[in-house]
């Protein structure tokens, strides 16, 4: 991410913070609990094909509307997501379509477990 628009990103968080802290406890109790939920289940994704530091970093965003070391953790999670955009964008259309493919294969045995174990696709 370019500084600028990186700046943007992070200026932009702090009218969020602004605006959230007018909230009731209540939502804010929520939005945090959503927040560590959220990432939580991104660090769960980092292993796999899929945007797993992205969903980490939707987390901590909405985290950072809370706590500053959530905020400091983002500056650095938005870096990392930069430095890999940058690995897909010079990688060889090969490795790329490896990649595509691992990530269909992955979904093809999620899909198929839920099928053959019946497993509910929402907890319900």
């Amino acid at each position: 991410m370019a500084e600028g628009s990186r700046r943007r990103f992070l200026d932009g968080l702090t009218e969020r913070r602004e605006r959230h802290r007018e909230r009731s406890r209540l939502i804010r109790v929520a939005v945090a609990l959503a927040g560590f939920l959220v990432v939580l289940v991104g660090i769960i994704m980092i292993p796999l094909p899929g945007p797993g530091l992205l969903v980490v970093a939707v987390g901590l965003a909405t985290l950072a509307l809370e706590f500053a070391w959530a905020e400091h953790l983002l500056e650095r999670t938005v870096d990392r997501l930069s430095e890999a955009g940058e690995k897909v964008r010079r990688a060889s259309r090969l490795e790329q379509a490896l990649v595509v493919l691992l990530g269909a294969v992955v979904a093809a045995g999620a899909l198929t477990a839920v099928y053959r174990w019946d497993l509910p696709l929402l907890p319900v």
